[in-house]
């Protein structure tokens, strides 16, 4: 039998952390740079939508349930696929709403979640500024109106404010993912 303090030192098995949150949030920046610092394999969920949604995304239309379910399901497959290939994974989704979040979850044991909280204004200015995106500004609303933010009923869900730099939410997550993974490179 394995001691308890024994179970604690040692790593848990390979891990798909998804980093969540709204447009402009700095999902996909983020997670490419804390996947370069930690050698982690990285995909950004954005590239398996169908041609459909981004076209639709690209006129300024919300996307409705029916159109994300497809998409949803292409991103677990992807999140098992991780899982049993890197040590350390992250996949960037939106995920907004808890059902999103639990469609991800289904048959991925080891999925976490790190949601990049910020205000809407802060979003808008970054949205404003962003060039070669499909996602419209003006779409912002709609991903607020969307957004269930997680709550104490999704314990594997971790919230990090993106008001800072770029490099003190990196660090801070960097931190994060070590306390839970101590073999993570330095």
């Amino acid at each position: 039998m394995i001691s308890s303090d024994a179970t604690k030192q040692a790593d848990p098995p390979n891990r798909v952390v998804v980093v969540m949150g709204v447009s402009g949030s700095g999902k996909s920046t983020v997670a490419r740079t804390v996947a370069a610092a930690l050698d982690a394999a990285m995909l950004d969920g954005d590239f398996l939508h169908p041609r459909a949604n981004v076209e639709k995304m690209a006129s300024g239309e919300p996307l409705a349930d029916e159109d994300r379910w497809p998409w949803l399901d292409a991103l677990n497959d992807a999140a098992f696929a991780m899982s049993r290939t890197h040590k350390l994974s992250l996949l960037v989704c939106s995920a907004l709403r808890k059902r999103y979040r639990d469609r991800l979850r289904e048959g991925n044991p080891g999925l976490s979640f790190v949601f990049l909280k910020a205000d809407r204004a802060l979003l808008e200015s970054r949205l404003t500024a962003r060039r070669g995106h499909f996602f419209k500004p003006e779409m912002l609303r709609s991903q607020f109106e969307a957004l269930e933010e997680p709550g104490p009923d999704e314990p594997d869900v971790i919230s990090v404010g993106v008001e800072a730099s770029l490099d003190e939410v990196v660090a801070a997550l960097i931190g994060l993912l070590r306390e839970s993974r101590p073999s993570l490179p330095r």
